[in-house]
């Protein structure tokens, strides 16, 4: 039984324990503001966590949790719920309650959905999905206008919602490892980015409006279907890194040797047999990769960059 003179707690630290179950008696610590369960065998959380009304970092990694009781929504002072690494299956939509929220990690876990109360997490400015089975994401998303991390890495989804251009404050989204075949329009809303990784999908084209990406450093493309890239890639004068190996592309356009910062480019593995005269105005690039039949038909252009 919890003594009365542990109620002044303010940090408990249970992790990597070989807890499987907690007290309802938690629910005595009312002053308690951090609670750390992270490496444990939890299968279940009790209600009367959803009393801990002072909490405001709730970390629960690796455990293998399949749910969480509803009552967890009644934590509306948490700003940090880590979740990475158990077995949820599902979110209660109680979580749309958490609207102090500004970090939620919830990678590596079993996830196939997100309830439409995500939406109310206007909050929230890193959000972890990485490795869970998600198929879709709900319009709400596009609710998360504060969100600068996003990342998706890992899952299974075949299409983004229009939604999604409205989290113009995001400087990273990561999306390697989908299956994903088209991207919006929308996405060239979001003009803040530094980084796009969409390795490992299966997009054949991308959008016009990914010209106006123009804060961009790092674009992701290795391992799709492009066959090519539009013109409005050479708007995109702040990219160092550009990954566009692996694909179908069977020439660059021009407006490649509008990337004067370019430092990386890789393109082997396409159907390349030339490179565009222009590549010689990439005075910054320190390494380029291509296949061998392409640097034996290099235009004396690029020998200029020796």
């Amino acid at each position: 039984m919890i003594l009365p003179d542990f109620t002044n707690i303010t940090t408990l630290d249970l992790s990597n324990n070989q807890l499987t179950t907690l007290p309802d008696t938690i629910e005595y610590l009312t002053n308690l503001k951090a609670l750390y369960l992270d490496g444990n065998q939890l299968t279940t959380l009790p209600d009367t966590v959803g009393n801990l009304a002072h909490l405001d970092r709730l970390h629960l990694r690796s455990n293998q949790l399949t749910t969480l009781p509803n009552a967890i929504g009644s934590l509306t002072n948490l700003i940090l719920l880590a979740l990475d690494g158990s077995q949820l299956t599902t979110l209660s939509d109680t979580i749309g309650n958490l609207t102090d929220l500004t970090h939620l990690h919830l990678s590596g876990n079993q996830l196939t959905t997100l309830p439409d109360s995500i939406g109310n997490l206007a909050r929230i400015v890193l959000f972890q999905l990485e490795y869970n089975q998600l198929t879709a994401l709900p319009d709400t998303i596009g609710n998360l206008t504060d969100l600068t991390l996003l990342y998706l890495e890992g899952n299974q989804l075949t299409a983004l919602p229009d939604t999604i251009g409205n989290l113009t404050n995001l400087t990273h989204l990561c999306l390697d490892g989908n299956q994903l075949t088209v991207l919006p329009d929308t996405v060239g809303n979001l003009t803040n980015l530094t980084r796009l990784d969409l390795h490992g999908n299966q997009l054949t084209a991308l959008p016009d409006t990914v010209g106006n990406l123009t804060k961009l450093e790092t674009l992701g493309l290795r391992g799709n279907q492009l066959t090519a890239l539009p013109d409005t890639i050479g708007n995109l004068t702040n990219l160092t890194q550009l990954y566009l190996d692996g694909n179908q592309l069977t020439m660059l356009p021009d407006t490649i040797g509008h990337l004067t910062n370019l430092s990386h480019l890789y393109v082997s593995g396409n159907q390349l047999t030339s490179l565009p005269d222009t590549i010689a105005n990439l005075a910054n690039l320190t390494r380029l990769y291509v296949d061998d039949e392409v640097t034996e038909t290099l235009s004396m252009s690029l020998k200029a960059l020796a």
